[in-house]
């Protein structure tokens, strides 16, 4: 069973950056769109950005212009870049991706467990 590792959050002041990867736990065939979604506390979760393997990418309106997807297709990884970090984005994020694990197999949706990332004021 395929997983996806998140790295990269933690503690930040406001105005910082931090980066966030998502790489699958083992060689996989291919993935389709990957991603982030957060859950911020008492809130619902959201998606943040996505990314498909054309490079074609979509932005939730509260980080367009702060944060940028990128992906490498020949590792099936995904990074979020995120700067001019505010309190807002205090969040879980979490990495996702359609995944086909061999050439036999359907494209399946995978997530990650979640990374904390806190924007202190």
């Amino acid at each position: 069973q395929v997983q996806l590792v998140e790295s990269g959050g933690g503690l930040v002041q406001t105005g910082g950056s931090l980066r966030l990867s998502c790489t699958p736990s083992k060689n996989i065939f291919t993935a389709g769109v990957m991603g982030w979604y957060r859950r911020a506390p008492g809130k619902q979760r959201e998606l943040v950005a996505d990314i498909r393997s054309t490079g074609s990418a979509n932005y939730a309106d509260s980080v367009k212009g702060r944060f940028t997807i990128s992906r490498d297709n020949a590792k099936n990884t995904v990074d979020l870049q995120m700067n001019s970090l505010q309190p807002e984005d205090t969040a879980a994020y979490y990495c996702y991706a359609d995944i086909k694990e061999t050439f036999y197999s359907t494209y399946q949706e995978y997530w990650g467990q979640g990374i904390l990332v806190t924007v202190s004021s």
